[in-house]
């Protein structure tokens, strides 16, 4: 398999790509991998036991998911989705990748992101979605109200690609979900340190879930729709 055809920085022109720089820079581009990777995909992706993000490692993931994220990490890619969002040298900055293949209730309140992020982007791979606004990704112009949509809510489904500039107004979030919802996020760092701080916070989170998963699960059960948590 060639990286190259997994992931064209061209595919994000298509026409119903959305683009906006308010409230605050973001993009939402439609169909940016190629039907006939999902199966490789989907068999390739890490078989996490715990729900969340955790950093990515080479060796929890089959060929075709090191192509992807070789891919969604080159300079080219940086230059191709920082140009669209107003971000100068947008490939200056470190990457940190991060894998999520299932999440609970406790995930998705409204936040901005932190600070020590310079923008951060979203690829689904989810073969197929329930009829639900439920784990939609939404961008949102307050930290106080789920519905107050900025632009259409995002399934996140195979191919469906999010990314937006860190901003004090960057509001996104989802409704609860449990279950199956896989994504790689790629966060451009303000700094090496950063990335290595977060790397071993995640790295702790991992761990942690392993032992003590049902809690996880437990504490996030009833979470009211309009949560929202400091970065």
């Amino acid at each position: 398999m060639s990286a190259a055809v997994l992931l064209d920085p061209a595919r994000l022109d298509r026409p119903d790509t959305d683009i906006r720089q308010e409230p605050f820079p973001f993009m939402i581009a439609h169909g940016q991998l190629p039907d006939e990777s999902r199966n490789e995909l989907e068999s390739d992706f890490p078989n996490y036991t715990s729900a969340g993000f955790f950093p990515y490692d080479p060796s929890d993931c089959g060929l075709s998911i090191n192509l992807l994220v070789q891919n969604l990490t080159t300079p080219e890619f940086a230059r191709a989705v920082g140009g669209r969002l107003g971000i100068e040298h947008l490939d200056q900055y470190p990457t940190l990748v991060t894998l999520c293949r299932s999440l609970n209730k406790r995930h998705g309140t409204i936040h901005t992101d932190s600070k020590s992020k310079v923008a951060t982007a979203l690829l689904y791979l989810n073969a197929q979605w329930p009829d639900t606004s439920d784990g939609c990704l939404r961008f949102l112009n307050r930290v106080d109200d789920i519905d107050d949509l900025v632009a259409p809510e995002l399934k996140p489904l195979y191919g469906e690609f999010a990314v937006f500039k860190r901003c004090d107004n960057s509001f996104h979030g989802h409704l609860p979900f449990e279950g199956e919802r896989r994504v790689i996020q790629i966060a451009w760092l303000t700094s090496e340190e950063e990335k290595l701080r977060k790397t071993k916070r995640g790295k702790f989170s991992r761990a942690f879930k392993k032992l003590f998963g049902s809690l996880d699960r437990k504490l996030g059960a009833d979470r009211d729709r309009n949560a929202a948590h400091r970065n």
